[in-house]
């Protein structure tokens, strides 16, 4: 997907609030920005660190930029901006870019399901059999490798349940984990963060629910799906 507007060059100074960052711009004017990340973002979030954001479309928005990406090192964004998380695997779906993911005749998007919950896609596939599928947001790299979750995350939990709910009652069910980041070579639970998670994602592979891990391919003017990851659950 393409950032239109393009995105603006700033040096983080602080952030704060969860959803507040102060940001320098190249002309040394300092904006507040809207944080759409409401995790701990280790790593991700350094003072004087490189960031980019993009001015607000709307302009009675009382903050008048987001924060997109953090520039790490040459060739590693980390993307910020959650919201937009979803939309890279939906156009990646709709491009038949996943292999698993493509034989779908219907992609619907947060429809209700399970106990008042809503799944973030679920495809109608060609032999009529309904997929479920969740996706979440990886930030967390350490040593190369990438985890999930960067917090203790009951509604995280929550979700695998009710995935390995759906396999029960015959549906096909899978989660879909997007490393917003170029660093990393593998993919794994982080069971010493949130020792339950780990846990519950290996019973769900154990009882059928699939996994995906992918990674995004980033720079200030585009942020799309790259390449799998190997995983250890």
């Amino acid at each position: 997907m393409k950032f239109d507007p393009p995105l603006i060059k700033g040096t983080l100074k602080k952030r704060y609030k969860r959803f507040l960052a102060d940001i320098e711009l190249e002309s040394g004017e300092v904006v507040t920005a809207h944080c759409p990340n409401s995790g701990r973002m280790t790593g991700c979030a350094m003072p004087e660190g490189t960031v980019y954001i993009a001015p607000a479309v709307d302009k009675k928005r009382k903050l008048k930029y987001t924060w997109e990406l953090t520039f790490i090192e040459p060739d590693n964004w980390v993307g910020v901006n959650t919201m937009r998380t979803n939309r890279i695997v939906e156009e990646a779906l709709i491009n038949r870019e996943i292999p698993g993911l493509a034989d779908y005749i219907e992609l619907q998007r947060e429809k209700k399901y399970g106990g008042n919950s809503r799944i973030d896609f679920l495809l109608t596939m060609v032999d009529g059999r309904k997929h479920f599928v969740e996706v979440k947001n990886v930030s967390l790299v350490e040593n190369g490798k990438a985890k999930f979750p960067d917090a203790v995350t009951t509604r995280g939990q929550k979700h695998i349940l009710e995935l390995m709910n759906m396999v029960e009652l015959g549906h096909r069910a899978s989660l879909f984990f997007l490393v917003n980041r170029q660093d990393a070579k593998s993919f794994e639970a982080a069971g010493h963060i949130d020792p339950r998670y780990a846990e519950l994602l290996k019973d769900a592979k154990k009882a059928g629910v699939d996994v995906f891990v992918y990674q995004t391919v980033a720079d200030n003017l585009n942020i799309t799906l790259g390449n799998s990851l190997p995983f250890n659950i």
